[in-house]
């Protein structure tokens, strides 16, 4: 099961949605969460957050969907356990790539004309892709505890 919500991630990356919008959208819709908001909510955190070189956008998905299951319903709620699943998906991350941010993953800053570039001419998609359906399964793992 894991696998097939990690293969749909991949197959809206595909068909032209990005890293975090895939992600939260597999997700969402394995577990039949319906909105208006997703998976727009997730667009600004694509491309290494906006094209700043930051947080690698699938990480940015696997969060909002560990989110969707675990984050706070009211201001009184705590946020520790949120915290603490949040901290665990983006170590196994950082344990398995060797770091959560964008540039450092691709190897290229996509917010300059030569990062894109070399995005493109070097394929580089495809490394997102593999970290995209990782992302996923890193997120369902920890989603199905919850």
């Amino acid at each position: 099961m894991i696998d097939q919500v990690a293969q749909q991630s991949m197959n809206h990356f595909k068909s032209g949605y990005f890293c975090a919008e895939s992600v939260l959208l597999a997700v969402s819709e394995h577990y039949g969460i319906r909105s208006s908001f997703i998976p727009g909510i997730a667009t600004g955190f694509c491309s290494g957050t906006s094209r700043t070189s930051g947080l690698c956008g699938a990480v940015a998905g696997g969060i909002l969907s560990i989110n969707l299951f675990s984050g706070r319903r009211s201001p009184k709620d705590s946020v520790e356990e949120n915290y603490k699943y949040v901290r665990e998906f983006m170590q196994i991350f950082q344990e398995k790539f060797g770091t959560t941010n964008c540039a450092e993953l691709i190897g290229c800053e996509l917010g300059t004309k030569a990062g894109q570039k070399k995005f493109k001419k070097e394929n580089l998609k495809e490394e997102c892709f593999r970290f995209t359906q990782e992302a996923t399964r890193m997120a369902m793992t920890i989603i199905e505890r919850i």
